[in-house]
């Protein structure tokens, strides 16, 4: 028997039973879609926290007030600082080697007035550095000035608040009412959207003195730092701790946290989230597999006469065997394709509706998804191809 007729009498097989053949197709493509779409999920998650944090900004270290702790009770957590991070150390940290740029930053929520008109707000108190680290540009005027001197009243406010306070009006150079306070608008921030679930666009940054007199702060909220280079991160955070613990009279009360870290840590949990996820919809393939293997007990129960035929006609046990184990691989190998084809549709239905998400299927998550659709069939339809080489054609034809 040649491989042109094996596969010819497969496909007639499979033509005969139109239902059971569909049946069988659309549950490994449905064990597949779950592959496919849990795996573009954690695949997704990693590319948008990845890109969410590179948004940060390049080379930084994060300096937290309060001192990272873990027991037995409570877990790990930030306790309490002894000393506060104060803008003298900001200016400390700036001094330092390596050091491109330091930026403190305060944050708090007031209500800003303009003309009638009102809206809720997060108010951030910042220095000039802090555009450059973060790469902010403007849609209009200028950020905050370099020089403290004075202490300037003035402000850069985000498109939205632009948008929902002065309509078409020009901002720059009105003034805002912050809370009980006024300044004067100098710039317009360019629409960014949302940076780790902070809207960049629905704020208001002013100098960091003035804010912290605004909102009667002792301690910067943070400190970003940026390093000169990717290779100065590890011993730049080191000098920082030491430089923060001889400031605050020998207490080790900050926690410092690198991009890098974040990045490593975020991506090793998504990776085994990924492959949960990934081994969820595994399940689902190996239950369909099952119902294949049941399809095919069927079929060789109810086949026996013609087995018997075959073998009569001279085809050995092997290429019995490969009949219905071709049989059983092409059931599951159509569903692996049908699978495929509805999670790309699907991704690229929630590509549309959520733009902001990467919801791309990985190629290897593809490839697995289709090679492991096969193997189930090869797997799953073993013993039901064993069962039929092993029939003794003399018995298998005067079955009835």
């Amino acid at each position: 028997m040649s491989w042109r007729d094996r596969v010819g009498y497969v496909a007639q097989a499979l033509r005969g039973h139109m239902v059971r053949t569909g049946l069988s197709v659309g549950a490994v493509a449905i064990g597949v879609v779950s592959v496919v779409l849990l795996t573009s999920l954690g695949e997704g998650a990693r590319v948008y926290v990845r890109r969410e944090f590179l948004s940060l900004g390049a080379n930084l270290i994060i300096v937290l007030p309060g001192r990272t702790e873990t027991s037995g009770l409570g877990g790990a957590g930030i306790s309490v600082a002894t000393h506060d991070l104060t803008l003298q150390d900001v200016a400390a940290l700036e001094r330092l080697g390596r050091v491109r740029r330091a930026a403190p930053l305060t944050v708090g929520r007031a209500t800003v007035r303009f003309g009638g008109r009102s809206r809720d707000v997060l108010v951030v108190g910042t220095t000039a550095a802090y555009r450059q680290i973060r790469n902010i540009d403007m849609a209009a005027g200028t950020y905050l000035p370099w020089s403290a001197a004075g202490e300037p009243r003035v402000c850069v406010i985000g498109s939205t608040v632009a948008g929902e306070l002065f309509g078409a009006r020009n901002p720059l150079g009105q003034l805002l009412r912050v809370g009980e306070e006024r300044c004067r608008v100098v710039g317009v921030t360019l629409a960014r959207g949302t940076s780790l679930g902070m809207d960049m666009d629905d704020l208001v940054t002013i100098p960091i003195r003035w804010h912290m007199q605004m909102f009667d702060l002792r301690s910067v909220f943070r400190v970003v730092v940026e390093a000169s280079d990717a290779a100065d991160l590890p011993s730049l955070s080191d000098r920082v701790v030491r430089e923060i613990t001889r400031r605050h009279r020998g207490e080790n009360d900050v926690t410092v946290i690198t991009q890098d870290a974040l990045l490593e840590s975020f991506g090793n949990i998504v990776a085994v989230l990924t492959l949960l996820l990934a081994g969820l919809g595994g399940i689902s393939l190996g239950v369909a597999g099952i119902g294949v293997m049941n399809v095919m007990l069927v079929t060789v129960s109810e086949r026996t006469r013609e087995i018997g035929l075959i073998k009569a006609l001279g085809a050995s046990h092997g290429q019995v065997l490969w009949l219905f184990l071709m049989e059983a691989a092409l059931l599951t190998g159509l569903g692996g394709l049908l699978g495929l084809a509805v999670a790309y549709a699907v991704t690229s239905i929630f590509a549309l509706l959520f733009p902001a998400f990467p919801f791309t299927p990985p190629i290897w998550a593809a490839g697995a998804a289709l090679a492991l659709s096969m193997a189930i069939g090869l797997a799953f339809g073993g013993w039901p191809a064993r069962r039929a080489a092993s029939l003794d054609p003399v018995v298998a034809l005067n079955r009835r």
